[in-house]
């Protein structure tokens, strides 16, 4: 029998000290990791967040690290820069990236909301409200470029006041800063998504008046995106993804309000139970949530015309070459 010897003992206690550093790489789960990068956090995304919490992205085999971008274009360059994986924002940033002759430019594989989901907000209530009441006001309108200003300025036009000539709209708030700067005095109106919406006017903060989002009409406010380059190589990820997320869509659509707002509390602990209930309604009310990720054409194009009237529109990119609803609706099936 060999004598034990430390020189023989070495490897094997090696190996039992890099094991659980192994393990931590693959995740000790055994859940692959997927760096979802969002725009803002709002209950917009209902669908999104249920599937984390009811564990759809976990039968998957997905673990979701979630991020706070703060701004579409964060978003983006955490998605180029590959800090994340896929990112969800409005897919007027993978119309720029596209534009700018990127070879591998952001592709769009899944629709999560189907139409603005922010709301005007003024310092007094107003009886039936209409767009005509911001003729000779100011509106603070997001981000320059960004698809909710746009929106906002897509609704105004349809209503037949003009941007600058009709209204101020103000374009130099930050989305993040938006409701602060409203509470501080600045501007007339502001638009805001909720949860911060509602519990502005339950403080007495302001008022909620109309949607954009009805106002505008369907359009493809927030999607998944993610690089041809990850397309390529990992498609089979993504397409797990998109039908842990149709999962959600369809809990959203088949469960009441209150329902849905209670698998959404772990994500907005700061929120009342109630504030989320009248949240998950008013969005349904404005047909916000994608029934499925599968991005229709129509109001693809509706989403250009937008961008195109704001100015910000150099060419319009092929709906075939900026959208892939190939895995998409794999994931239906």
């Amino acid at each position: 029998m060999k004598h034990f010897t430390w020189r023989r003992a070495l490897p094997l206690l090696l190996a039992l000290f890099l094991l659980p550093g192994l393990l931590g790489c693959s995740g000790q789960s055994g859940l692959k990791t997927v760096r979802l990068s969002e725009v803002t956090h709002s209950v917009f995304y209902a669908a999104q967040y249920i599937a984390i919490e009811n564990g759809y992205f976990a039968e998957e085999g997905l673990q979701i690290e979630l991020t706070n971008a703060g701004g579409a274009d964060k978003a983006m360059t955490a998605l180029l820069s590959k800090t994340a994986d896929i990112a969800l924002m409005g897919p007027e940033a993978s119309v720029y990236v596209y534009n700018e002759g990127r070879e591998d430019y952001a592709r769009v594989v899944g629709q999560l909301t189907a139409c603005d989901g922010a709301f005007i907000i003024g310092r007094e209530p107003m009886e039936g409200f209409t767009l005509e009441a911001l003729r000779g006001k100011s509106i603070i309108g997001g981000r320059a470029g960004g698809m909710p200003l746009m929106d906002l300025e897509y609704a105004l036009r349809k209503a037949g006041l003009e941007p600058g000539e009709d209204l101020t709209v103000l374009d130099h708030v930050q989305f993040n800063l938006m409701a602060g700067a409203f509470a501080g005095g600045e501007g007339d109106f502001t638009t805001l998504f909720e949860p911060t919406a509602t519990e502005f006017e339950n403080a007495g903060s302001g008022y909620v008046l109309g949607s954009v989002g009805a106002l505008a009409g369907p359009m493809p406010a927030t999607c998944y995106q993610v690089t041809g380059d990850t397309l390529k190589k990992d498609a089979a990820t993504v397409e797990k993804f998109l039908r842990a997320l149709y999962k959600g869509q369809k809990f959203v659509a088949e469960e009441d309000a209150v329902t849905v707002a209670k698998a959404l509390a772990k994500q907005f602990p700061d929120t009342d139970l109630a504030v989320l209930t009248r949240v998950v309604g008013r969005y349904r009310e404005i047909g916000a949530f994608a029934a499925s990720p599968v991005l229709e054409q129509e109001p693809y194009d509706r989403l250009l015309d937008a961008i195109e009237q704001a100015g910000e529109l150099k060419a319009r990119p092929p709906y075939e070459k900026l959208v892939d609803n190939s895995l998409a609706k794999k994931a239906l099936s």
